[in-house]
Parts: C-alpha cells; sequence; structure tokens
C-alpha cells in the first residue's frame, strides 16, 4: 500500500499542469472516462461479483465510485484551482484521522495505545513536511480549505469501506466497479457546472498519464494491499504519499525544502516503515481488526 502511496506522489506532478489549463471537473472526467474504458473487459465479471453481494456492499461501493472517486478527486482537484498548491496538500494529511473514526464506526476496528507511537510522528512528520516555516502556518482562503478538507474526509471513508468490500469482491472488481460508477458522476459534476467536455490533444499526454500512473496503477496496488490491511493501518501507509511528492518537487520541479521539511521526510518514511515492521513482527498488533475484535469478546 505504501507503494500505491508513493504512484500516488506523481499525481502533483501531472494534476498541476492540467488544473491550469482545464476545469477541475473536466479533468476528472476524463481520468475516469480513460480508465472505465481501459476497464470494461473486466465489467461483467465486476457486475457479476456485484450482483452475489448484499446491501451494504452495493451501498459501500456506489459510495466509493461517486464519492471517494469522483467528487473527492473533483474537490481536490478544485483546491489546487482556488488557493495555493500547498494548502491542499496540508489539510489532505488530516485523512487519518477521519479515517480511524471512520473504521471505528463502519467496521468496528479498534486501536490499541500503541498505535499513538506511530500515528502522533507520522502526522507531525507530514505537517513539518507541509510548511516551510512549521510555525508560520497561513491557509490563504477558506474555501481552498473546505474543498481539501472534504476530499480529505471522502477518500478516508473510501479507504474504510474498500476494506468493507475487500471480504466478498477482488480487488480488480472494486477497481472496475469505482471508475465505471465515478464516471457519470463525474459526468454530472461537469454538466453541472457548466465545464466543457472536450479538451485539446495538447492535454492528452497528461490526462492518460494521471489516470494510469497514479490513477489505475496506484489503485490496483492499493486494492490488493487493502485486502489483508486493516483500514487504520493502511491509512498510516498512505502517508508516503507527501513523502513521495516531496522528492518529486525537488528532483524535477527544482523546489527547495527546509531543513525542517526534510527532518519531516524523514519522520513519515521511518513511522510508515516502523509500523509495518511491527505488524508483521509483534504478536500484539496495535489495530484490532474486527476478527480479532469478535475473537476476544
Amino acid at each position: 500500500m505504501a507503494i500505491a502511496a508513493a504512484l500516488w506522489g506523481t499525481d502533483g506532478l501531472l494534476r498541476l499542469p492540467l488544473a491550469e489549463n482545464l476545469p477541475a471537473a473536466t479533468v476528472v472526467f476524463w481520468e475516469h472516462l480513460i480508465i472505465a474504458t481501459l476497464l470494461l473487459p473486466l465489467l461483467p465479471s465486476a457486475l457479476r461479483a456485484l450482483a452475489r453481494c448484499g446491501p451494504r456492499e452495493w451501498g459501500a461501493v456506489l459510495l466509493i465510485g461517486g464519492g471517494a472517486s469522483a467528487l473527492a478527486t473533483a474537490l481536490f482537484t478544485a483546491a489546487f484551482q482556488t488557493g495555493d498548491p500547498v494548502t491542499p496538500l496540508v489539510l489532505q494529511k488530516l485523512q487519518p484521522l477521519f479515517a480511524v473514526l471512520a473504521a471505528f464506526v463502519v467496521l468496528g476496528e479498534r486501536l490499541r495505545l500503541g498505535y499513538l507511537f506511530f500515528a502522533v510522528p507520522a502526522l507531525a512528520g507530514a505537517w513539518l513536511l507541509a510548511f516551510a516555516d512549521p510555525f508560520d502556518v497561513r491557509v490563504s482562503a477558506l474555501r481552498t480549505a473546505l474543498l481539501a478538507l472534504g476530499a480529505a474526509a471522502l477518500w478516508a471513508g473510501g479507504t474504510v469501506l474498500g476494506r468493507l468490500v475487500s471480504a466478498k469482491l477482488r480487488p480488480r472488481d472494486v477497481t472496475a466497479l469505482r471508475f465505471t460508477i465515478g464516471l457519470p458522476v463525474a459526468a454530472g459534476i461537469v454538466a453541472a457546472q457548466g465545464s466543457p467536455f472536450a479538451v485539446s490533444w495538447d492535454n492528452a499526454t497528461g490526462l492518460v498519464l494521471l489516470a494510469v500512473v497514479p490513477g489505475l496503477l496506484a489503485l490496483s496496488l492499493y486494492y490488493v494491499g487493502m485486502q489483508a490491511t486493516p483500514a487504520a493501518r493502511a491509512t498510516l501507509a498512505e502517508l508516503a504519499f507527501p513523502a513521495t511528492a516531496a522528492v518529486i518537487s525537488v528532483t524535477v520541479l527544482d523546489s527547495t525544502l527546509s531543513a525542517t521539511q526534510w527532518f519531516g521526510l524523514a519522520v513519515v518514511v521511518c513511522s510508515v516503515t516502523a509500523l509495518g515492521w511491527h505488524e508483521r513482527s509483534r504478536k500484539e498488533t496495535v489495530v484490532v481488526t474486527t476478527e480479532e475484535v469478535r475473537v476476544g469478546a
């Protein structure tokens, strides 16, 4: 899952140029159209698998496709357009807090106190990584903040619901359903905003790369990992995203990081790595799954 999150770190490199040239809704629509087209051969088997599921899984898949996929991505892209590119990335770091709460309510996962020894440093490191001066925090506009927070909450819900449906649906089925369901929702957002559906050929390469690399490839790896990863643990692995984004900004975009940002990058990587090592090597894990809760009861 950390590899999938690292691929998400390439998102800003591809999304920012597109967000400067196209409306957010148009970018998201074409992402979904490209991926849904590539996954079209898998759709019949995915629909058959979904037909064998109950109302809970149906509802979860609809929310994943319409909310965590189409709407969340549109909000995140719009946040880049309405303010500085730092603010959305900063507020996206609050996603683990939303996910832990949702996992508690929806999945019945429980957290031992030891989880805080990994979660708190990871979140603190993400904060340091986001700001050149961690004591000079400026949110440029309320609208930007609300857009980014909405995206973080929806993605957190997608993490939890992805874990829920992984018990009955294969990763490829969830992926195919996510983008197929998200496509009409994305189209509806374009129509509601009066944005254009058509794009120029100059943006075609960027849209394809955005859809395939941080989109299809990353999400496919994500759902494979989700089958055996509790949601509260998975959302920490997703913090590999800001670490990769920072490396790309320095090596490709000629950005610079302050000393505290480099320290935050190291803290994020170490926290995520330490959590994975702990959960695999220790008998008592810090995230208690639903099955473990039932056995303990």
